[in-house]
């Protein structure tokens, strides 16, 4: 051939940006002012897309295991419950010095109150241990006893609040927090046994969110001066009044579901009897 496909290129051949060519030889090659800006600003820009590429797909990802995570039906009630009253019980931790100071000014007699933290802390310790030999299905009762507990810690809350006895509040408070950590054990081993480990701090990081910003409303409504602005009598009425609300949520959401579970087993008896 007269032209060599290897050291002769047409003179059409492209040339890269910021380059080019003198007198239309590419032996010539000047580059133009600023073009090392110019290939730093390509850069950036191919960096900022594949960031924005990648983020994306993240949350594409976690939107997919929010929703296959809380498909589940057994792992969503428990997730509702765990956040629910981790938003009571926060309330009701955080301001029950409050309360026992209008109770018995802490100024006019002596009060017990850190002891009282130390003695409810180990009775739930004792009840978290004693967790292991309840045997229950709770995949059946579950919702029922998570109704049952919680009308047990909706009544301490109101005796706290109602009966203006020092002691009675220590009493009713010391229970109130054995039975959430109670129930916050069995709450957390149920979640956990629903899930695959790598979506561990997702489930329960959405729930703790979801706790958080339900207590930071009632703060900001109940609370706070910008809201209502309640006496912490009537406080404490209200938390009663909304773990109350949750047990009885729990109550008609556990009927029906032991009332559809011995539907389907008397369905399939009949069914069996027939084929039989």
């Amino acid at each position: 051939p007269q032209k060599s496909l290897f050291f002769h290129r047409n003179s059409n051949y492209p040339i890269s940006k910021g380059i080019k060519a003198v007198n239309g030889k590419d032996s010539d090659l000047k580059y133009e002012p600023g073009w090392e800006d110019m290939e730093e600003c390509n850069k950036d820009k191919l960096l900022v897309q594949e960031q924005a590429a990648n983020f994306m797909k993240v949350l594409k990802v976690l939107w997919q295991d929010f929703l296959q995570c809380y498909s589940s039906r057994p792992l969503l009630y428990w997730s509702v419950w765990w956040a629910l009253s981790t938003c009571g019980y926060f309330q009701v931790i955080n301001y029950s010095q409050g309360l026992w100071e209008k109770v018995m000014p802490s100024q006019s007699s002596e009060i017990y109150n850190g002891s009282v933290e130390a003695v409810s802390t180990l009775l739930g310790a004792i009840a978290v241990f004693a967790v292991g030999y309840i045997k229950l299905s709770w995949s059946t009762w579950g919702e029922l006893a998570l109704s049952m507990f919680s009308i047990l810690i909706a009544a301490a809350v109101y005796v706290m609040d109602t009966v203006r006895n020092i002691w009675v509040c220590y009493a009713s408070y010391v229970l109130f927090r054995s039975v959430y950590m109670l129930l916050i054990t069995i709450a957390t081993f149920q979640i956990a046994a629903n899930l695959s480990m790598e979506r561990y701090a997702l489930v329960f990081g959405v729930n703790t969110f979801i706790a958080l910003l339900l207590q930071t409303l009632i703060t900001v409504i109940v609370v706070d001066s910008s809201g209502l602005g309640l006496d912490i009598f009537t406080q404490f009425k209200i938390y009663a009044a909304y773990f109350a609300a949750i047990a009885l949520i729990f109550l008609l959401s556990g009927i029906c579901s032991i009332r559809r579970k011995y539907q389907r087993q008397e369905e399939m008896q009949a069914k069996s009897s027939s084929d039989s």
